[in-house]
């Protein structure tokens, strides 16, 4: 899942993979200007923060570390992350905890729907940490999530952003069948880079994942983060790659480092680099491209939802 600002606190210590060493020794390019952060204060960034509170769950927007939690917040909007704040994986851009994760909640489902209808959302992104250690990597828990929140606000349009649950078949089917208004999976970064910084997932399955949900017939949507050390013509490759699969909807935002244990940041892409890239898959065809430095994979998420919603279609269920 993408991720990623150091303005949170000290992030967990944990496992890096085998590059950890080198990181650690490479000085950190200094944040050009344009890399700014919106302090919080307003009452809906307190409403919203309150409400995740009392129902026990976690977010994205704080497990991260975004960089938009105190916009998003304040419009009382936000990212549900389920099965536990405790990653089975390590990925190298990425703040979430690695740990042995807790014992699946079976009444976590409920809470996230009770938590989108005391914040009154028309949109919600859910979203998770991998679970390798569970049969179907939490599928069933998304598909009992999303049964949830139609049961109690049948309007509200779901949004899932999942891991790649091992590629399993039949663990992709489980959330297909709920017919989610997007399903998300992140590509994150380029073929070239996939081993080092994902060293647990893989650049072809997650095109496989993709590929499937737009054969399922869903709106489809991925991310890449970029900084990382990629080329542009392999940006270009991969945002090709994303859109022979099918992919409506693209996010495109700047990687920013969380801590000295996690890989550097090789390169500010400028406001104009962003735009020209933007430009770029707009041209081939993307039904919604979100492009600039501090865009994550939930930033606009209903605008482009809206945006690639097939003619007529509607939320409810």
């Amino acid at each position: 899942m993408a991720v990623l600002v150091d303005t949170l606190g000290t992030p967990p210590v944990r496992p890096r993979h085998p590059e950890k060493a080198h990181r650690a020794e490479t000085p950190a390019l200094r944040k050009p200007a344009w890399i700014r952060v919106k302090a919080p204060g307003s009452p809906g960034y307190a409403e919203t923060r309150r409400i995740v509170r009392e129902n026990g769950l976690h977010t994205v927007c704080e497990e991260a570390g975004c960089p938009n939690i105190y916009e998003c917040w304040a419009d009382r909007t936000a990212t549900m992350m389920i099965l536990g704040d405790r990653c089975t994986r390590a990925c190298g851009f990425c703040l979430v905890h690695t740990e042995r994760p807790a014992a699946i909640d079976v009444d976590e489902p409920a809470r996230v729907a009770e938590a989108v209808a005391a914040l009154g959302l028309a949109h919600v992104v859910i979203t998770s940490v991998a679970r390798d250690d569970q049969p179907d990597g939490g599928a069933s828990i998304f598909a009992a999530t999303v049964r949830a929140i139609r049961a109690r606000t049948p309007t509200t349009q779901i949004e899932l952003l999942i891991p790649d649950c091992k590629g399993q078949p039949d663990a992709l089917a489980t959330i297909f069948h709920e017919r989610p208004d997007v399903l998300n999976h992140n590509l994150e970064t380029v073929a070239r880079l996939q081993r080092a910084l994902r060293p647990n997932a893989g650049y072809s399955r997650s095109l496989t994942v993709l590929a499937r949900a737009k054969d399922a017939g869903l709106t489809t949507k991925s991310g890449i983060i970029l900084g990382l050390g990629e080329r542009d013509d392999e940006v270009r490759g991969a945002i090709a790659d994303l859109r022979q699969v099918g992919v409506d909807i693209l996010t495109l935002g700047q990687y920013l480092r969380p801590s000295l244990r996690h890989a550097p940041v090789i390169r500010w892409w400028t406001p104009e680099e962003f735009d020209d890239i933007g430009g770029y898959a707009r041209g081939l065809g993307f039904a919604h491209v979100e492009s600039g430095p501090l865009v994550r994979s939930s930033y606009h998420a209903r605008r482009a939802a809206d945006a690639a919603a097939p003619v007529g279609a509607s939320a409810a269920v």
